[in-house]
């Protein structure tokens, strides 16, 4: 009896169950403003403490040469998340650098988004923090792919109080009133580096995605700046609670260390480095938190972690700005310190740990995420998959980089070297605007401070990057620079 009925359940199951589909993995990207290549502690800053990046960074990959796709904010993120460098989607600007508020411009409707493809993929998608692609009801996060949105529009001295807004600077500068314009910019910095919270009002909105429209809502006017990334992390963390069990894209683009620098009150003269170490630790606490609530659900073998900058440091901003380390200049340029930016990768049983010394780009995570969640991202995009890298530790697949800035071509990086053909400090800091007329070589692997031309001596490596960058611009359908409409149209 006990043996038929033994034989009954056997022929009533297939002998072999099938195995369970396993869950795309979840995606974090960690997406600091303004953060240099020196800030960290695993990246040789002596004196700012990050434990829990420098974790991170030990069991996961540290690479050295990882890139912002810009050296501003606004273009550097329209790449993020469209996998294309801004020249292609519109998304920067010759004249205007990155956009202001009250702009009718941002995100193109005609751009899949990562957090649009990832969301037909299956994922929830969530941002925390600053976007800057846009304003107006149209261009917000959630009419782009995010479920979810709790942050601030823009960066965090933009709306300035009684001080002119962006068209009227732009009317004045027309009107040639310099010493107005002159005295007007002394006084800002002096507010920028004697930060007080009444002198800026930017709003921090929650916006939610539902199946009849949108949810919009203003949290707060002005934003607690001194708990921004507080507030921040406690939102993430909620995120993660509410999405454990799917998988998810969380984008936290931090609107610290972006100058006026705000830490709460458990983080002040803490570090030796200043008010801006302790911002930067502050910082490397909200990591931690992140990764603590992935680790309360053991979500941590099923995750990608992925920490890195918008642009080099705001060199303008003296101590109140990062460091590069030991690469040239900061925020703005095509040097090294403008775009060169920490890259860590952390997936504990899935990304192989060490050091990686090939090339990436932050505009690498859009293909490495639609390809860890299944969706083809090759097409029409400037982005390439990291995850044979990340998983299996074969050598970067990017072998080649294009430093753009203001639309303009000004760089190209071909492995170890690098060819520049416009040199050009930021924020009325040295050097001066120069088209090389012969354009300047470096070896990036003996000289990642970009003081010796040996363009003389190589002359084959010259000539290889430039038919390198004869085939790129062949294949560019460059767009308008969005950023300037603003220019042409008026106030809006």
């Amino acid at each position: 009896m006990i043996r038929c009925l033994f034989t009954a359940l056997l022929l009533a199951q297939p002998l072999f169950a099938a195995a369970a589909t396993p869950q795309k993995p979840n995606i974090v990207i960690l997406f600091a403003d303004d953060l240099g290549y020196g800030d960290l502690g695993s990246y040789g800053h002596p004196y700012i403490r990050t434990p829990n990046l420098d974790r991170l960074a030990a069991e996961g990959q540290r690479w050295t040469d990882f890139y912002a796709p810009a050296p501003v904010c606004s273009p550097s993120r329209g790449a993020l998340l469209t996998g294309k460098l801004p020249n292609r989607t519109g998304l920067y600007g010759r004249h205007v650098a990155v956009l202001f508020p009250n702009d009718v411009e941002g995100m193109p409707e005609e751009e899949l988004t990562m957090a649009e493809a990832l969301r037909e993929a299956g994922y929830a998608t969530g941002i925390i923090g600053k976007w800057h692609l846009g304003d107006a009801p149209d261009k917000l996060p959630t009419r782009h792919g995010f479920d979810y949105w709790y942050g601030v529009p823009y960066s965090n001295d933009m709306d300035w109080t009684n001080e002119p807004d962006f068209d009227e600077v732009r009317r004045m500068q027309a009107e040639g009133k310099t010493q107005a314009l002159g005295a007007m910019m002394a006084g800002r910095m002096q507010k920028w580096l004697n930060p007080e919270p009444q002198y800026w009002a930017p709003p921090v909105l929650r916006s939610t995605r539902a199946t009849d429209g949108y949810a919009d809502e203003q949290v707060q006017r002005p934003a607690d700046q001194a708990h921004l990334t507080k507030n921040a992390t406690e939102e993430a963390v909620a995120f993660i609670d509410r999405n454990k069990d799917k998988p998810f894209l969380l984008y936290v683009p931090y609107s610290m260390p972006h100058t006026p620098i705000f830490r709460s009150d458990a983080f002040k003269d803490t570090s030796l480095a200043g008010r801006y170490g302790d911002v930067i630790e502050e910082l490397d606490w909200s990591v931690g938190a992140i990764v603590a609530a992935l680790e309360k659900h053991n979500l941590d073998r099923r995750t990608l972690v992925v920490f890195t900058s918008d642009n080099g440091p705001w060199l303008l901003m003296q101590t109140h700005g990062g460091s590069a380390g030991p690469l040239a200049n900061g925020k703005g340029t095509t040097f090294e310190g403008g775009m060169r930016v920490p890259g860590v990768f952390w997936w504990p049983g899935t990304v192989a740990p060490g050091v990686v010394h090939g090339i990436g780009s932050a505009m690498d995570l859009y293909a490495t995420a639609l390809g860890l969640a299944g969706v083809d991202a090759s097409a029409g995009v400037d982005s390439v998959d990291l995850t044979s890298t990340l998983t299996a530790a074969t050598a970067s697949p990017r072998e080649t980089l294009f430093y753009y800035r203001a639309g303009e071509l000004r760089a190209v990086r071909k492995g170890r070297y690098k060819l520049s053909f416009v040199s050009e400090g930021a924020y009325g800091l040295p050097p001066e605007r120069t088209v090389h007329a012969e354009p300047l070589l470096y070896d990036l692997h003996t000289d990642p401070a970009e003081r010796y031309d040996i363009a003389a001596r190589y002359p084959d490596v010259v000539n290889e990057i430039k038919q390198i960058v004869a085939l790129h611009r062949a294949g560019l359908q460059e767009k308008a620079p969005l950023f300037d409409a603003r220019l042409t149209r008026g106030n809006p």
